[in-house]
């Protein structure tokens, strides 16, 4: 099948040819398929959101088409390298990390998903991926393969010897997975202790309980490591136990219980044991691909269906209640004004309250699984864009998003218009009656609101603005202009025109939450919520503020510690080369006889993109520590 999945695309064959050849069936999911490769975008993200898009519609009809496409899709990673195109590559995996590896996790389908993540790893960040792989192969060289071949032993002889007979085998988590795990805990490779996972596979659920307690009396269980996926399994149907036990005196090993009707159900997903009918199985297990479906109807920008896909395949799951008694599946965090929005569009944007279990309650409040919800709505109520900072599913961001748009964008031409006016006036002559027309064909815009709204979101200098009007008025040095700029920051929540300046004690950056201290006669400071100088904010007026809508550009500043050898500060400066961040200070801090200490200051696009570079840093062999300051 995953042979014949790009026929009608790579040959001469069409779909009645196929039909008449393999049968209806056959032929509707080569179709599906191909619709997923057809696709035409202008950038790298719409092409992702667009191939999303037309997946889901494809699976909606046939689950199969699912399984041929993440067959032919890990096909496609296995053979990756034989691409010349980097940009190409790269493309291709990031894809894959966004888009088919979550998918295969979401129906169960373990080894796809780790093998796809393992692949886009190695091209998305190669000198990460090089470090792990490099430290692990340390690993085995030294005691990794004899180690978790005598743990495994030492597992199957305890278990038996109460009279449990299991399969137990051990291995290495994989590159990706570690590094995920150091970028979320903020830690190095070598404080990173539970690199070794073993599996023991027992005979049946009353086995599996029975080889927890004989596990949990022979060592020390690590707080928070523990999950029963039996008594609650996840929504694509995986059963398991997960703990985790202090082995030795520094070793950490994680260790997965399960019976073999479990483990062939972990292994093979969906794939086992799928119904092949239309519409959702009675355990709704194909629920979330029609959540999907609706934030598809809701959202026409790539990155926000992107960001709201995501959140709908990633997060666990909770179970409230309608006052009618109907049951409403949402992510766990989510609040009543996602419950609004996932009853009815309408509801979510005429919510003014909610009453959670007879109690109101604060709309912010996150609900618990069993609550009964009941919205308090209005017919002049209209979302508040404030709920973004709190609501969770992509429906209800991308409909308050829709809103937030259309409103914002009549204010934004109003205060284009104010400051076009201003740049009119300091031209040196009076402009020509086509003026304007002629500059929306130089700056290539379609009509005169496009021009104003750049201008009011500083994609628009007034230098460029006035070459544009009028050229050569912008070559001169007037003192009025603003000098260009690379990045554009917004605020959200200040008065149009009001001065503002960035603090340089916790240089924030776009991503992080924010605030503004405003004291008589000085401008607004913007700092991150837990910037330590706020304990000095008393006497301050303190001011809620948001970034703008697309907002890029800030400094961050780092300190890093390297080991003292050659070639050290090179791979530091590499990494900021490599993801495209540039040095703007770097002062040698301390030196510590093996170690020596920097502060640097760097530009970077928002927090993503810093958290990426401080993420990479620590998983190079050369650097010891790296943090945010």
């Amino acid at each position: 099948m995953v042979g014949c999945c790009d026929t009608i695309e790579d040959t001469v064959a069409t779909h009645e040819e196929i039909e008449q050849l393999f049968g209806e069936n056959v032929a509707r999911l080569v179709d599906g398929v191909t619709k997923l490769s057809t696709i035409e975008a202008q950038s790298v993200t719409e092409r992702a959101a667009e191939n999303l898009r037309k997946f889901l519609l494809a699976m909606s009809g046939d689950i199969r088409v699912l399984l041929v496409k993440l067959a032919d899709r890990l096909h496609n990673m296995r053979t990756l390298h034989h691409v010349e195109d980097e940009e190409k590559r790269r493309r291709i995996a990031r894809e894959t990390m966004d888009i088919y590896a979550p998918l295969a996790e979401r129906i169960g389908m373990y080894e796809f998903m780790k093998e796809m993540q393992t692949l886009a790893f190695k091209h998305l960040e190669p000198d990460a991926y090089e470090s792990i792989t490099t430290r692990l192969e340390r690993l085995r060289e030294g005691e990794g393969e004899k180690s978790i071949e005598r743990i495994a032993k030492e597992f199957t002889k305890l278990l038996g010897s109460h009279g449990v007979d299991a399969d137990v085998t051990g291995r290495e988590k994989h590159p990706y997975s570690i590094w995920k795990k150091m970028a979320e805990r903020h830690v190095s490779f070598e404080t990173l202790t539970d690199v070794l996972a073993f599996r023991a596979i027992v005979e049946d659920v009353e086995a599996c309980y029975r080889a927890l307690g004989i596990i949990h009396e022979r060592w020390h269980t690590i707080p928070g490591r523990f999950k029963d996926y039996i008594s609650t399994p996840k929504r694509n149907g995986y059963r398991s136990i997960h703990t985790s036990v202090q082995y030795g005196e520094d070793r950490r090993i994680e260790i997965q219980i399960r019976s073999k009707a479990m483990h062939e159900q972990a292994e093979d997903g969906l794939a086992a044991h799928w119904s092949y009918k239309q519409g959702d199985r009675p355990d709704g297990q194909a629920g979330w691909v029609r959540a999907l479906l609706e934030i598809l109807e809701a959202t026409d920008n790539p990155e926000e269906l992107l960001e709201n896909t995501r959140m709908a395949m990633y997060q666990d799951r909770i179970f409230a209640f309608s006052p009618a008694g109907e049951l409403i599946q949402l992510p766990k965090g989510a609040t009543a004004v996602d419950f609004a929005y996932e009853v009815h569009t309408d509801l979510g944007n005429q919510t003014v309250g909610a009453k959670i279990n007879g109690r109101v309650v604060p709309l912010r409040t996150q609900l618990e699984n069993g609550d009964q919800v009941r919205i308090l709505r209005s017919d002049n109520q209209h979302p508040d864009p404030g709920w973004l900072s709190f609501v969770v599913t992509g429906k209800a961001r991308a409909a308050i998003r829709r809103f937030v748009r259309q409103k914002e964008r009549g204010e934004t031409i109003e205060l284009g218009h104010k400051l076009y006016e201003d740049v009119i006036g300091r031209l040196p002559a009076p402009l020509a009656s086509d003026a304007l027309k002629h500059a929306l064909k130089r700056l290539n815009l379609k009509d005169e609101d496009a021009l104003m709204e750049k201008i009011a979101r500083h994609e628009i200098d007034d230098r460029e603005l006035m070459e544009a009007l009028m050229p050569g008025a912008g070559a001169g040095d007037l003192q009025s202009a603003v000098p260009p700029q690379r990045q554009s920051i917004s605020i959200k929540g200040l008065t149009a025109g009001v001065s503002y300046q960035l603090a340089r004690c916790c240089h924030p950056v776009p991503g992080d939450r924010i605030v503004g201290i405003r004291r008589r006669d000085s401008d607004i400071v913007i700092h991150t919520i837990d910037c330590e100088e706020l304990a000095d904010g008393d006497d301050a007026d303190w001011l809620a503020l948001n970034w703008g809508d697309g907002s890029d550009g800030g400094t961050a500043r780092l300190r890093t510690v390297l080991r003292n050898e050659p070639g050290a500060l090179a791979v530091m400066a590499g990494i900021f080369a490599t993801h495209g961040a540039n040095i703007l200070n770097l002062k040698l801090e301390n030196r510590e006889g093996a170690f020596h200490s920097f502060c640097v200051d760097i530009e970077v696009h928002d927090l993503a993109h810093l958290m990426r570079i401080l993420a990479t840093l620590r998983a190079a062999e050369s650097v010891s520590h790296a943090e945010r300051v």
